[in-house]
C-alpha cells in the first residue's frame, strides 16, 4: 500500500502521545516462536526495536532458542525429550543449551540490533549472576527455578544507551548452569526492573474467548478476569503457563502486559504506538 506524505504525517501525529508516554521507560520483550525462526519477522522485528531505542525507550530484549537447541541435538545424535513442555536437560544437553542461547542465538541478534543501527550488547544468565537459580525438579535435570535476579548488570547497559539482549541460562553458587524458561525469565527481569511493559511474542492472536475464532480475541484482561477465564476452561493447556507468567510479572511489579501474535508484521509498534494496540493487554485492575 503506498502512502501520501499528508497520511505519513498523519501517522506520525498519532504516535506522538504514545512516543511521550515510553520515552525513558523500561520496556521488556520476550522475543521468541515464529517471529524468531522467520527471516524476514525476524528483520521487522529487530528494526522495530531499534526504532524504539532511538525515540529513548529503554528496551530489554530476552530471547528463547528452543528449536535451535533441538536441531544441534539431532545434528549430535540427541534426541529432545519434555515433560510437561519443560525440556528435560542433563549434562549434555545443557552444554548444547549454553552453547546455542548464550553463543550462536545470543550473538546472531546483537549483531542484527547493530546492522539495523542500534547499540547492543549480549548477555546471558550468568553474566554478573543476572538470573540466580536452582533445580527445579531432580527427574528434568537442569532445569532451573529462578531464585533471584540481579538488575545492575542490565540497568548499566540501560544507563549507557544499549539494548541487553538476555539469553535465560541461569547459575548456582556451585558452578552449575541451568536452562530458564523463556517466559518466567522475561517476567522476573521485566518485575525486578519495574518496567512499564513487557510483551510476550507468541505464535497465536492473543487470548480468544474461542480459540478456533481470531475475532474473539479478548483485548484486554484484569488479573480477576483471567481467574474466571480459568476456572470458565477458556484459558487452558499451553496457554495456562504463559498466562500464569503474564500475572506472576504484574505481581512482581510490570504495570502491564500484553500477549501479541509475532507472526504480524511490526506488531511490536502497532501495540505501542497506536490506539488499537495488538493482542491481549493484562492490567492489574
Amino acid at each position: 500500500m503506498d502512502f501520501s506524505n499528508a497520511q505519513r504525517a498523519e501517522v506520525l501525529t498519532q504516535a506522538l502521545p504514545y512516543i511521550k508516554r515510553y520515552t525513558g521507560k523500561i520496556v521488556v520483550v520476550k522475543y521468541g516462536g515464529n517471529a524468531m525462526i522467520n527471516d524476514s519477522l525476524k528483520q521487522q522485528v529487530m528494526e522495530d526495536i531499534v526504532l524504539l531505542w532511538l525515540i529513548g525507550v529503554k528496551i530489554v530484549l530476552v530471547h528463547g532458542g528452543g528449536p535451535e537447541i533441538s536441531e544441534l541435538m539431532k545434528k549430535v545424535g540427541k534426541e529432545a525429550v519434555f515433560v510437561n513442555g519443560l525440556r528435560v536437560t542433563d549434562k549434555e544437553t545443557m552444554d548444547i543449551a549454553q552453547m546455542v542461547l548464550a553463543g550462536k542465538v545470543n550473538k546472531n541478534l546483537v549483531n542484527l540490533l547493530e546492522m539495523k543501527g542500534g547499540q547492543a550488547v549480549g548477555l546471558s544468565g550468568m553474566d554478573g549472576r543476572l538470573i540466580e537459580a536452582k533445580m527445579k525438579n531432580p527427574d528434568l535435570g537442569f532445569v532451573g527455578e529462578i531464585t533471584n535476579v540481579n538488575t545492575k548488570p542490565v540497568t548499566d547497559l540501560l544507563e549507557n544507551g544499549y539494548i541487553p539482549v538476555i539469553s535465560t541460562i541461569g547459575c548456582d553458587t556451585e558452578g552449575n548452569s541451568y536452562n530458564i524458561n523463556g517466559d518466567t525469565a522475561a517476567a522476573f527481569i521485566a518485575g525486578a526492573l519495574n518496567a512499564e511493559r513487557l510483551i510476550m511474542m507468541t505464535d497465536i492472536d492473543g487470548i480468544l474467548m474461542d480459540k478456533d475464532d481470531p475475532s474473539t480475541l479478548i483485548h484486554e484482561l484484569s488479573i480477576a478476569d483471567t481467574k474466571k477465564l480459568y476456572d470458565e476452561g477458556i484459558i487452558s493447556g499451553g496457554m495456562l503457563p504463559k498466562v500464569e507468567c503474564c500475572v506472576n510479572a504484574i505481581h512482581k511489579g510490570v504495570q502491564n502486559v500484553v500477549i501479541l501474535d509475532g507472526r504480524v508484521p511490526h506488531s511490536i509498534l502497532m501495540e505501542l504506538l497506536t490506539d488499537e494496540g495488538a493482542g491481549t493487554l493484562f492490567k492489574e485492575k
